[in-house]
């Protein structure tokens, strides 16, 4: 089972991460079917927006941790490279609805979709540093030209959450929206972008990623250095105190 549902009406392909009860905490399974969807969906003529949600109380809570601290060599990069190069590559807009927490890729991701919407509650945040690990996802790129090297310091070596209204202020979201409107109103835009003309959508989101060679080339340095830190002293003590729901020993955390 994938834990990704998947569903096509009227030319909006919705993903929807159906891991609740683990607060959509992401698996390999899962990364791979999302790359597999996407990579489907840019042959798929009836394919005209992809709209990305999630049940439950909670967008995503990052990477299933367990996952990442007992993988194989190599095994989880292959499947999150998957999805990282697909939404990258992913030829038709793509609309993110964002509830509860977005942890880790559950924010970086973001910074890959063309608008994003969430409600005034949500809380983001990337928490890399305090795992003893880098950046992903070219966030080291992406966000200094989003929210300025001040801002983005701020978030990526506090590692601290931050709200809906910080992430608007800094553009990573379109809009903020009352919960109990949030999905009609990403509905209503996905429904807009599926109703205009299909060849000056997918060019106009071409030209307005114009620098993919430059967000590629980081998203590669980024990985080289986070498998390198994943296999560190800090790291391997920050997801075993995880894990074993222990403090970080900071003689190891260094």
């Amino acid at each position: 089972m994938s834990n990704i549902n998947v569903t096509l009406q009227e030319g909006i392909l919705t993903l929807e991460m159906n891991r609740a009860d683990k607060k959509n905490a992401l698996t390999r399974q899962m990364y791979q079917a999302m790359a597999d969807t996407l990579n489907e969906a840019n042959q798929d003529p009836q394919v005209r927006v992809v709209r990305l949600t999630a049940a439950g109380s909670c967008f995503t809570a990052g990477n299933d941790i367990s996952d990442f601290a007992n993988r194989d060599e190599g095994n989880q990069v292959a499947e999150v490279s998957a999805f990282m190069r697909a939404l990258v590559e992913c030829r038709h807009p793509v609309v993110a609805q964002v509830h509860g927490m977005a942890v880790g890729i559950g924010t970086t991701l973001l910074l890959h979709c063309d608008l994003v919407y969430c409600e005034p509650e949500v809380k983001f945040v990337l928490p890399f540093i305090n795992l003893g690990l880098v950046p992903e996802y070219a966030s080291s790129y992406l966000l200094p030209k989003l929210a300025g090297r001040r801002k983005a310091s701020e978030w990526l070596m506090l590692g601290e959450p931050f709200g809906a209204d910080e992430a608007q202020q800094f553009g990573l979201v379109s809009g903020v929206v009352e919960a109990s409107q949030l999905a009609d109103k990403v509905a209503q835009v996905c429904q807009s972008l599926a109703a205009k003309p299909q060849f000056a959508l997918s060019h106009t989101k071409a030209l307005l990623d114009n620098d993919k060679d430059a967000v590629e080339q980081q998203i590669n340095v980024e990985m080289d250095l986070f498998i390198e830190a994943m296999g560190t002293e800090a790291a391997q003590e920050a997801f075993d105190a995880f894990l074993n729901k222990r403090p970080v020993n900071r003689d190891k955390f260094r």
